[in-house]
């Protein structure tokens, strides 16, 4: 393969050089996406996390899983003559296409250089890897929430303690927890196909595992077929159910991975998709379109009377405090960029890890030992989290402006496929 990386650069050296249009096409975009494919799966043999799904030919895997010593430069140089080649195509190929996969190259070699030590800061890194500028939010705003929760949340004392008191009534018990879930997710599904014509062979499996930095994961692994794992570290409140089903599920991941391997690799041949980076501009559509795609499936007051009736006794909760726990969540969602800034300060050694923990407690309501599993996310993930919160409100934002609103249903959906089903990346929903 070496090989096949020494003259696929050379011929991108030549055509970069040459005015001659012929030259350009002599190096195909499949042969382009290959060289960027076989360099990304190399690359995750030096870190685990950067390769989130691979559904592309076998025969481009890694020969081996023994490593040299991290070969940077090399590295850096298969990148560039992506880019090149790329360059090179723009004018003849899909200008979405060609702008998207540059994005990419740029997430890679960024992540090449972390890699090899460079340290970014937060923001820097957010626009390199993920193409976004996340914005800045003051401490003030979130005391301002506070107030807002502190006068409708039942109870004396701290609002966290109180918050943790009042949710003890809806926890789902863990001899509960797959009966729950699977009525959920079958609920996401039925929705989910009354709008999108899927493979009929899509699948997935549910998992519960433990020792996890995470809430749950989902690991797509070709053909329409994902593997769903399900933290049960710390309690889980029956909002999750629905949460967890859609955002890992339907129309989340799994849609978004499957309509990806259906609509851009298979029919259309775009082979450098056939490869997920977790690092780059693709995780910010991934993981926003998944938390908005949980209104996009249980829109408006659907959610809350779906979960009375149905989640709600067969988790054996008593749904009469149900509105209130809802309206407060609904305000407590407003506090989630504050798990941000606590990133923000944390990443670029303004707080330390307890003092990041503090503030995750204060404005997240996490419990104690919660909120350092979450600091132990920064530290795997970093600027990643702004993919969660600030990926939603573009993904929303989107939406909306293209007449997705809540009282046209059929054309949210139908916008929402859009994302899914082309390339996209956060300045391009700007």
């Amino acid at each position: 393969m070496k090989q096949v990386f020494i003259v696929l650069l050379l011929l991108a050296t030549a055509a970069c050089n040459s005015n001659k249009p012929q030259e350009k096409a002599a190096i195909s975009m499949d042969s382009v996406a290959q060289l960027y494919v076989t360099t990304i799966l190399e690359l995750g043999l030096y870190d685990g996390d950067i390769v989130d799904a691979y559904y592309g030919p076998e025969s481009w895997r890694p020969v081996s899983s023994k490593k040299e010593p991290f070969p940077k430069q090399r590295f850096l140089s298969q990148l560039q003559a992506v880019d090149s080649l790329l360059t090179l195509h723009g004018n003849s190929e899909d200008e979405r296409r060609i702008s998207m996969f540059k994005k990419q190259v740029t997430a890679a070699q960024t992540k090449v250089k972390m890699l090899d030590g460079a340290v970014f800061d937060f923001d820097l890194e957010a626009q390199l890897l993920y193409d976004a500028q996340p914005p800045h939010t003051d401490s003030l705003y979130f005391d301002s929430l506070l107030t807002a929760i502190d006068a409708v949340l039942p109870g004396k004392g701290a609002i966290s303690s109180r918050w943790e008191t009042f949710r003890k009534d809806f926890v789902i018990q863990k001899s509960l927890l797959d009966t729950v879930f699977q009525a959920a997710i079958t609920e996401a599904r039925v929705r989910s196909n009354k709008h999108y014509t899927l493979p009929k062979n899509e699948n997935f499996k549910v998992e519960y595992v433990n020792n996890e930095p995470w809430s749950g994961y989902n690991y797509f692994k070709g053909n329409g077929y994902s593997l769903i794992q399900i933290n049960t570290d710390f309690p889980i409140y029956i909002e999750r159910a629905i949460d967890l089903a859609c955002h890992e599920g339907y129309p989340g991941h799994h849609v978004y991975n499957t309509l990806l391997e259906q609509k851009l690799v298979n029919e259309k041949g775009w082979k450098e998709y056939s490869v997920y980076p977790l690092f780059s501009p693709q995780s910010l559509v991934a993981e926003g379109s998944a938390n908005f795609g949980i209104q996009v499936a249980f829109p408006g007051k659907e959610r809350l009377e779906f979960e009375k009736n149905v989640l709600f006794p067969l988790a054996k909760i008593d749904p009469k405090k149900a509105e209130l726990y809802y309206a407060i969540l609904e305000k407590i969602e407003a506090l989630s960029y504050a798990g941000n800034e606590a990133a923000r300060l944390y990443l670029g050694k303004q707080i330390s890890r307890e003092e990041a923990a503090n503030w995750l407690v204060k404005y997240n309501f996490y419990a104690r030992d919660k909120a350092m599993q979450r600091t132990r996310f920064f530290d795997r993930y970093r600027s990643y989290v702004i993919n969660y919160n600030y990926g939603q409100d573009l993904v929303k934002n989107y939406v909306l402006r293209n007449g997705g609103t809540e009282f046209d249903p059929d054309r949210r959906w139908e916008v929402f496929e859009e994302i899914l089903s082309n390339p996209f990346s956060a300045s391009m929903m700007q």
